[in-house]
């Protein structure tokens, strides 16, 4: 049988340094846990620009529909922002998400008990938390037609559509309900109905697929209030399910409760493919971060956790992104620490490239 395959796509700035660490990571679960993977590696984002003049080449994104998971580090950079928007990095990022149809994103958002003192909010506040928010990911806002700045009278006017089918509203609350189903059977439906057609479907689709669900315990919130209780009561969650521009901004506000977007892993999900493994993508919520890049002061936590949801939801290996978690969180309870989990009389970081090694340690440890 051959060995599950990774297409691993380190993109932009810092992407190339936390992918690095990302490796190391791989490599020893194949040399400690019997655990190979084929790994094979592409360009995405400005770096495909700058060599195919497109931000993602079609052969890449037929390597991307063939393999078991992508691993994606980052895209983007002030040095492409004079491209049109066509080719700028980003789009290679939505091709990948569009045509291998991932339309479920998954964003955990755990404060580690080493890190409860370096969240903006109180301790009390943050400490354990542990939540999940599920955003849909290939409609919505972000895809809708129309789209685009147009001539209107005298000025310009830019438009872009929410736009949603209840099959893409229904795939993704099912996604939701299953991860509710898994954890602690709470999920919590996050749109705008009060202002917005599309979010009285997606409430009244939500609902109804909720009664295939009477375990869990659904409940309903306007997206402005979510924001305002992520902040005020974030514990009060568990599963968050939410629509693509809210997910966006919801899940970006969430990351931060736990000190730095450093430390934020994400999945995205597609359909089962022919193996019974569903499409996948793996990357950092984190950017591309270009004025660190190449200083070796990136974070590659949030890139590493990121390969162990590869490990629990693609490779059916939870033990041992378990494992993986463990480790991180070992490493993070000895003090050690990047640049952005420091305060300014903390003492000196580690480099991205310390903390992978001090990751394998811990690893090695835990054998």
């Amino acid at each position: 049988m051959s060995n599950p395959s990774i297409l691993i796509l380190p993109g932009d700035g810092i992407g190339p340094e936390v992918m690095a660490e990302v490796r190391k990571v791989i490599d020893w679960f194949g040399a400690k846990r019997d655990l190979a993977f084929d790994v094979s590696e592409d360009l995405v984002g400005g770096a495909a620009y700058d060599k195919h003049g497109v931000p993602l080449a079609d052969e890449t994104m037929a390597k991307a529909q063939e393999v078991d998971a992508v691993l994606l580090g980052a895209v983007g950079g002030p040095k492409y922002d004079v491209l049109d928007f066509s080719v700028k990095p980003e789009r290679g990022l939505l091709r990948l998400r569009k045509e291998m149809d991932l339309f479920a994103n998954l964003r955990p958002a755990q404060c580690f008990d080493a890190l409860a003192d370096f969240s903006s909010l109180k301790k009390d506040i943050v400490a354990g938390l542990d939540i999940m928010i599920v955003r849909e990911l290939t409609s919505g806002i972000y895809f809708g037609e129309p789209r685009g700045i147009f001539e209107e009278g005298n000025e310009r006017v830019g438009i872009n559509t929410q736009r949603y089918t209840e099959s893409e509203i229904e795939r993704a609350a099912r996604a939701a309900f299953e991860l509710a189903m898994k954890r602690n059977k709470k999920l919590c439906s996050m749109e705008k109905a009060n202002v917005m057609e599309s979010g009285i479907l997606w409430r009244e689709v939500v609902t109804r697929v909720g009664q295939d669900y009477p375990e869990v315990e659904l409940s309903h919130m306007y997206a402005d209030n979510g924001a305002m209780q992520l902040v005020r009561a974030p514990k009060q969650f568990d599963v968050i399910v939410t629509d693509n521009l809210f997910g966006d901004i919801l899940s970006d506000c969430a990351a931060m409760l736990t000190g730095s977007l450093g430390m934020l892993p994400s999945a995205s999900l597609g359909a089962p493919m022919a193996n019974g493994r569903p499409k996948a993508m793996y990357e950092p919520v984190h950017g591309s971060a270009p004025d660190i890049a190449g200083q070796g002061k990136a974070n590659p936590i949030a890139c590493i956790l990121s390969f162990a949801m590869a490990l629990r939801y693609s490779f059916d290996q939870g033990d041992e992104a378990t494992r993986l978690e463990a480790a991180i969180e070992k490493v993070l309870a000895d003090g050690v620490r990047t640049a952005d989990l420091m305060g300014p009389d903390d003492g000196t970081p580690v480099s991205t490239s310390e903390m992978g090694d001090k990751i394998i340690e811990a690893l090695d440890a835990s054998l």
